[in-house]
């Protein structure tokens, strides 16, 4: 269970703003990111309406390589702290993490902070659309330049990720003992019903996985150019949508840390969102995907399942 002295995991807009005003040791982060299919670009977004003193976190390029081409995948420990660094960012300093989606991909952003031990860490409750509506500033243009700190390079996790052979591996176990899959895409995308958004990927899910699409701890408003938003539902909400989808004795389970959970999506973006929302249940052992349905479906030897 989580602990009840953990910096926030979610920010409200008030809360920023105050910490903002009185000049604490805070950072904030843009951490948009859209799909490769997007005609829109999170920096250029960024440059044109952004949280005053926030930098812009490409979550493609703060990543390691991958022998597939995978993006956005978990920095070294260095790479991390050389991002952390340009940000002008303290290893005490209260990192805060938005994006112009709700809340999206900062859920992401903020799994990556909280795997190199950097605990003072939060998304922003309703992203840039919340900072907006409750009518507090914003700014735009070029950057100013922040004094550039150090950050020495941080131990990493590595209980807080799984590769593909760990997961064909846990595929094999017995369900009592494995560590409970939860995948992220549409129903359909997990049926294989409905084709993948990656030209060429095939549909279907990793054996003994259930489906708990992230948008069922969300709740969806219509937003700007025929993207919508997304917020996050409160935790009785999101309770009640966990137990929908793996029945109430096995909920119970995972918010007691009885049964790990490794969350997956189609590339390890939305999976952030299922960390982010059992976190908020108080559950803590939970890992993620890094390379999610995409590394999994391209690799030859996959078995997909469909159905």
């Amino acid at each position: 269970m989580s602990t009840t002295n953990q910096p926030p995991l979610l920010l409200r807009p008030s809360q920023l703003k105050s910490l903002l005003d009185d000049k604490h040791d805070v950072a904030v982060l843009d951490a948009t990111w859209f799909m490769p299919n997007s005609p829109r670009n999170g920096c250029e977004e960024f440059l044109n309406k952004r949280i005053p003193g926030a930098r812009f976190l490409d979550l493609d390029k703060v990543a390691s390589s991958h022998p597939l081409g995978l993006k956005h995948m978990m920095p070294s420990g260095r790479v991390f702290a050389d991002a952390c660094e340009s940000f002008g960012i303290n290893p005490s300093s209260h990192v805060v993490i938005y994006d112009t989606h709700g809340v999206f991909s900062s859920p992401r952003a903020l799994f990556m902070f909280r795997s190199f031990g950097h605990s003072n860490s939060s998304v922003l409750d309703g992203g840039l659309p919340m900072w907006e509506s409750e009518s507090y500033p914003l700014e735009s243009g070029p950057l100013s330049e922040v004094p550039k700190t150090k950050y020495p390079t941080p131990e990493f996790n590595d209980q807080s990720i799984r590769n593909y052979d760990q997961i064909v591996k846990n595929a094999s176990l017995d369900p009592t003992v494995a560590e409970l899959v939860l995948d992220a895409r549409s129903r359909g995308r997990y049926l294989g019903a409905d084709p993948e958004p990656r030209p060429g990927l095939s549909s279907g899910h990793i054996p003994n996985s259930l489906s708990l699409p992230f948008s069922v701890f969300m709740n969806q408003k219509p937003g700007n150019r025929d993207t919508p938003l997304f917020f996050l539902k409160n935790v009785p909400e999101i309770q009640k949508a966990l137990e929908e989808a793996v029945g109430q004795e096995k909920a119970s389970q995972i918010i007691k840390g009885e049964q790990p959970v490794i969350t997956s999506c189609g590339s390890g973006m939305t999976a952030g969102i299922l960390w982010l929302g059992l976190r908020l249940l108080g559950a803590d052992r939970i890992a993620l995907y890094d390379e999610s349905w995409t590394g999994y479906a391209m690799r030859t030897e996959s078995k997909i399942v469909k159905d």
